[in-house]
């Protein structure tokens, strides 16, 4: 087991931009593209120049429409880079840009390929997985399987790897995140409660829970800045105006109210939209 680390300390946010085929996979939602394009611009702006955090941007490709939600590419622990396997067979192609970059910062890039060299093989995608900074946590869904998750653990051996379930169809970066190095943001719903004890029961370390009402709020992006501030990129007040409240009670934090109206009518959330990485160093 890897020594306990603080989470959210990051220098580098990798981005896609919103493609024109935004939205043209389907969802139960009409989407709106060019706000989701502006919704984008503002989220990219606040990791940049209030974060402070070094961006890299790839651009979109109309031929990806979901390739904006790059959390899902790739898994980012230290310096590996384990680059997934969506389920989704168009999505397989997302990662050649995302390589490149993850090569130019030094990363050793793990590529997921099929077992045997066949069109099988396993699944996986960043939104069924939650890293606490101290270990991992694997929802297994329709877009992971189970030895997608033991690929994540073959990978990343220094940390504990659970499975855990996740009620409704949801994903699990849906019902929490990183709130704190300690802390962890949670729905109050009573299937996100039935996984917050199953990851309880699993865990050897101890963490603060922080509850809020509506499921969506739950997902939020917190990162120790480079001027040791505490950020919180969270979901403003005309989207969950009633887990505002909950937010405030992170005290001394810069809680910046982050839109993602759009993408969540695309089954996506905040932390969709970046993969967040720790480099010590610019690439040359």
């Amino acid at each position: 087991m890897a020594n306990a680390s603080p989470y959210g300390r990051f220098t580098h946010a990798v981005v896609r931009g919103i493609p024109e085929s935004f939205g043209q996979e389907g969802g139960a939602l009409a989407v709106d593209l060019a706000k989701a394009q502006r919704q984008f611009g503002c989220l990219t702006g606040a990791l940049r120049q209030k974060v402070g955090l070094q961006l890299i941007e790839i651009p979109p490709d109309p031929e990806l429409p979901d390739s904006w939600r790059v959390e899902d590419v790739a898994i980012v622990q230290g310096g590996t880079a384990l680059v997934t396997r969506p389920l989704k067979q168009q999505r397989r192609s997302e990662a050649v840009a995302l390589k490149k970059v993850l090569t130019e910062l030094n990363l050793t890039v793990v590529e997921m390929g099929a077992e045997g060299g066949g069109s099988g093989g396993p699944t996986l995608e960043g939104s069924d997985v939650f890293f606490t900074g101290r270990e991992f946590f694997v929802s297994v869904s329709t877009h992971t399987d189970r030895r997608g998750a033991e690929v994540l653990a073959d990978t990343f051996r220094d940390f504990t790897v659970s499975t855990v379930p996740v009620c409704g169809g949801v994903r699990l970066r849906d019902i929490c995140s990183m709130g704190g190095p300690d802390t962890i943001l949670i729905s109050s719903s009573s299937g996100a409660q039935r996984t917050l004890r199953t990851m309880a029961q699993l865990s050897d370390y101890e963490y603060n829970f922080l509850t809020v009402p509506e499921e969506s709020a739950a997902n939020c992006v917190y990162v120790r800045g480079p001027s040791n501030r505490d950020f919180l990129l969270h979901r403003p007040a005309e989207e969950c105006p009633a887990s505002v409240s909950t937010f405030q009670k992170l005290q001394d934090y810069t809680l910046l109210p982050t839109a993602c109206s759009e993408a969540s009518k695309a089954g996506a959330c905040l932390s969709s939209l970046c993969l967040l990485i720790n480099r010590k160093h610019t690439p040359a």
